[in-house]
């Protein structure tokens, strides 16, 4: 507590210079209590609505393409060497037509350079097909 000086006891008193954070650290205190209060609760689950019943068993197997990217380019349908990228979409572009597409696995080489890979990822999704996937390859690796 600051009383004042003895040797000005006539004089007025000097102004406090120091601020009261008393009132600035309570009305923080009741922020932080409002903050606390109106959080809502942590939910740790997710809902899901998931189908009920078992499902069909599939009627019949799914059919089945292979493209194989060998290491120097080549492109393989079905172990058969595609020529040019023309082949290769008029092929892409059959199998988009189907009504039910067949599966189509591409099998990269580990040495293949990633351009051509992406190229026959685009002309299949820019000729419509669905069911395409990557696929590991030990036979080419």
């Amino acid at each position: 507590m600051n009383v004042g000086s003895p040797a000005a006891s006539g004089a007025d008193p000097e102004p406090m210079m120091e601020m009261n954070m008393t009132p600035l650290i309570d009305v923080m205190l009741v922020l932080i209590i409002m903050m606390i209060i109106t959080i809502p609760k942590a939910n740790h689950s997710v809902n899901l609505n998931m189908p009920v019943g078992t499902p069909p068993p599939p009627t019949k197997e799914p059919v089945v393409i292979t493209i194989d990217v060998d290491f120097d380019g080549t492109i393989l349908w079905d172990n058969a060497v595609v020529p040019d990228r023309g082949s290769l979409e008029a092929k892409l572009t059959d199998v988009a037509a189907q009504a039910d597409q067949p599966e189509v696995h591409l099998r990269p080489n580990k040495l293949v350079s990633y351009k051509v890979v992406a190229g026959v990822m685009a002309s299949a999704q820019r000729l419509g097909v669905t069911k395409i996937g990557l696929v590991g390859n030990e036979q080419f690796q």
